[in-house]
């Protein structure tokens, strides 16, 4: 086996396959730009990461993602890890595989379905990362839900069950929000791995996962054409300010 060098950086990763609920969804404009267009460009402008990888299955993709920056390293990735069940490691996975002379300690996942980054936070959770990933598996973004979790529910023949716990005694479930602690969902700003522990466990997150607290109101995770439209609404506001 090849004798990997690590080198002491930071490289963005922006997986783009062509596959999607939404047709071309990567691709699609969004405020006149491929959807791609925002996460190569915050990539560059951040001036944090040695290397920015766009990763696709698709040529007309990657053609263009090089039109938006021609100094982008192009993974070009087969069908059966660009399917809608392959997962994010089995990407990962490939790349470092296949490019395992030279490899950077640490990994930037950018999606490209999150087209609304603050670099000033980008800086500042790397700087962050850097402090705690002796201790630390990966680290992720938070954003408070807005309601508690607890109150998920699921429903089996009509009747209602606690979805933590599959207790139909809702009675603990419908509480005051006061009642819970605190509960958190990942926004996918910006997730940062450690290289060895992708190799080492053959995942991407292990078991612990370092939790930022970024709170960000102005994230867009794209899945949808109303998700879309929320995003350039967004984007709007943000342009109206300056």
């Amino acid at each position: 086996m090849t004798k990997i060098k690590f080198v002491n950086e930071i490289w963005a990763f922006i997986p783009a396959r062509s596959g999607s609920s939404l047709k071309d969804k990567n691709i699609r404009k969004l405020n006149g730009k491929p959807l791609i267009y925002y996460s190569i460009k915050t990539a560059f402008q951040s001036k944090c990461f040695t290397k920015v990888i766009f990763s696709s299955d698709s040529d007309k993709y990657i053609d263009i993602a090089l039109k938006i920056n021609k100094k982008l390293e192009i993974h070009k990735r087969n069908a059966k890890i660009s399917s809608a069940t392959a997962s994010e490691y089995s990407v990962f996975e490939d790349y470092i595989n296949n490019n395992n002379k030279v490899l950077p300690l640490y990994f930037a996942h950018l999606r490209p379905t999150n087209p609304i980054r603050n670099i000033n936070t980008i800086k500042k959770v790397i700087k962050k990362f850097k402090q705690i990933q002796n201790k630390y598996s990966c680290m992720r973004l938070l954003n408070e839900t807005s309601k508690p979790t607890y109150w998920s529910c699921g429903v089996k023949n009509n009747q209602v069950y606690t979805a933590f716990n599959s207790d139909y005694d809702v009675n603990k479930l419908w509480l005051a929000r006061q009642t819970f602690k605190k509960t958190y969902f990942i926004n996918c700003h910006i997730d940062l791995y450690k290289t060895h522990h992708i190799i080492k466990n053959k995942n991407l997150w292990g078991k612990k996962v370092y939790g930022y607290i970024d709170n960000d109101s102005t994230i867009v995770d794209i899945d949808t054409n109303e998700d879309f439209h929320y995003a350039e609404y967004i984007m709007s506001k943000k342009t109206k300010k300056i």
